[in-house]
């Protein structure tokens, strides 16, 4: 028989269980209520359109249908990348092009779509869109961009013809970025009164296939009053383009590329800090000039541009990099061209970092360009040279170390076309010392005393221990009092060279007659 205490206890537990039963059923339906609560939607509609920006274009359309809340963050989407969505436009004749006119059409009905539903009080912040489409549909769609005050607008297209710069955009307040590349066959601008009245607010400008024909001077489109904000400006591919002036007094980085008929260039930038130029300036001009004015600009890459009349570099005395390529004919050089090249070179005085190609070595070692004066690169600090290294460069290369007294680090980049010309690394080039490469770097050991005292890093890329590279080797290692390492860059060699290798290395570092106590490391 159950006592009265024991019954108790049994009345409590129950009550107990229970209670466990009832709280485990408050818990689970707490769970299915978090679980169905959407915490994404409630994000910010910043932070929700940052996180599709990372999406193709179509599958952040798509999200439209989930709510009306979605429906309301895509009307409003600030980033439209249709890029993603449209193929590169090509040539009208192209092969695939009748195929691909269809789809081009739908891509093009879709953005009209996107930019015509959206919400009236959103404006776009970033437009995209690369298609094949006529002159008219291109205008449509911008003007529907700049209603919506588009910031940055970026459009590469294809027509069956050339076409007009589309002037909407001219006096668009809200435009801050506007790049327009046409793939084929060009557009037109109009003219320079027109370009610069607008643009008030653009900070960057690309204009890519430019047809300048019959305006082939823009010597008053880019002056000081014109594009007051503008700090960015690409100019590519301008045919007929003969003579550029840039004078924008906001502008910090400037691109001219693929001008090929460029016969003067004048460019004063007080707040110009880049220039690139790039595949510029006819080669065939009976007269042409540059001239370049910046106090601030800190880069300068001028790479495979034909030689011109006469060049005139002033005022830079903030430069740190540079980098010179250049264009040359078959011809012999004239000898304004030749002092042209000096009057390059002695503008670029100021570097701290200097890369030449080739065809400033060729320029500098040859015998008929002993003309070129190389003015000294006394705050010089690093050098890379490209190079055949061949035994006709060897004057040039001379000249150039003869003209970096406070060198730090060289870079030779030995490149492969001509290792071809050079015989095989053999022992006796390290041990005898009566090569005729040899006996030239003695007769310069006392011309280049400077270049030696302060030399500490070398490294050559492409380095196969032959006559010529050996024999420069051999001197820094003899003569450089600071030389520290000295890298050789083998490149790729097949398994059963490494053993070859490491006797090279340590038949070199055991050298009597080397007077450094530089590091040497094979790579």
């Amino acid at each position: 028989m159950e006592t009265r205490s024991a019954a108790k206890k049994r009345k409590l537990l129950i009550l107990y269980n229970q209670k466990d039963q009832v709280d485990d059923d408050d818990e689970s339906e707490k769970s299915n209520r978090s679980r169905s609560i959407d915490r994404i939607s409630d994000l910010p509609d910043a932070v929700l359109h940052h996180i599709l920006f990372l999406l193709p274009i179509k599958t952040v359309a798509q999200t439209s249908v989930l709510s009306k809340r979605w429906r309301s963050i895509w009307s409003s989407f600030p980033d439209l990348d249709f890029t993603t969505l449209t193929r590169a436009p090509t040539k009208p004749h192209s092969s695939s092009s009748s195929k691909s006119l269809s789809q081009n059409s739908k891509e093009t009905d879709f953005i009209t779509q996107v930019l015509t539903l959206r919400d009236k009080h959103s404006d776009i912040r970033i437009l995209r869109f690369g298609s094949r489409l006529s002159f008219s549909r291109l205008n449509g769609l911008i003007r529907l961009a700049i209603r919506r005050n588009v910031q940055e607008l970026d459009v590469e297209v294809s027509t069956e013809d050339y076409f007009n710069f589309p002037r909407c955009v001219i006096a668009s307040d809200s435009l801050r970025i506007f790049k327009l590349k046409s793939r084929y066959p060009g557009f037109r601008l109009p003219p320079s009164s027109v370009m610069t009245s607008g643009f008030k607010s653009l900070h960057s400008l690309s204009l890519s296939r430019i047809v300048l024909y019959n305006q082939p001077s823009l010597c008053d489109m880019f002056g000081e009053s014109a594009f007051p904000m503008l700090k960015k400006l690409s100019l590519d591919a301008c045919f007929g383009l003969k003579y550029l002036r840039i004078g924008c007094r906001a502008l910090e980085d400037l691109t001219l590329e693929n001008c090929f008929q460029l016969q003067g260039l004048d460019v004063l930038g007080g707040k110009l800090e880049r220039l690139r130029i790039v595949r510029c300036f006819d080669a065939y001009a009976d007269k042409s000039w540059v001239k370049i004015d910046g106090p601030r600009l800190r880069i300068i890459l001028w790479e495979n541009n034909a030689i011109t009349d006469s060049s005139s570099l002033h005022n830079l005395s903030s430069l740190q990099e540079a980098s010179i390529g250049f264009f040359l004919l078959q011809e012999d050089i004239s000898v304004a061209k030749l002092q042209s090249v000096s009057n390059l070179f002695m503008g670029l005085y100021h570097a701290h970092c200097l890369t030449l190609d080739t065809q400033c070595i060729e320029i500098l070692s040859n015998s008929n360009y002993f003309a070129v004066y190389l003015h000294p690169f006394n705050n010089l600090k690093s050098l890379e040279l490209h190079t055949g290294f061949n035994k006709s460069n060897v004057p040039g290369l001379a000249c150039i170390f003869r003209s970096s007294p406070m060198l730090h680090t060289l870079t030779l980049n030995i490149i492969n076309d001509y290792k071809i010309e050079r015989r095989q690394w053999n022992k006796d080039l390290w041990e005898m010392s009566n090569s005729e490469e040899e006996k030239f770097w003695e007769s310069q050991t006392q011309a280049l005393k400077s270049f030696l005292q302060n030399l500490t890093v070398v490294k050559i890329q492409g380095f196969l221990e032959c006559e010529n590279e050996v024999s420069l080797a051999k001197f820094l290692l003899k003569h450089g009092k600071a030389l520290q390492e000295m890298i050789l860059c083998t490149g790729h060699c097949k398994a059963r060279y490494s053993l070859q290798r490491q006797k090279i290395r340590s038949q070199m570092m055991g050298f009597s007659w080397a007077s450094s106590n530089a590091k040497i490391a094979f790579h």
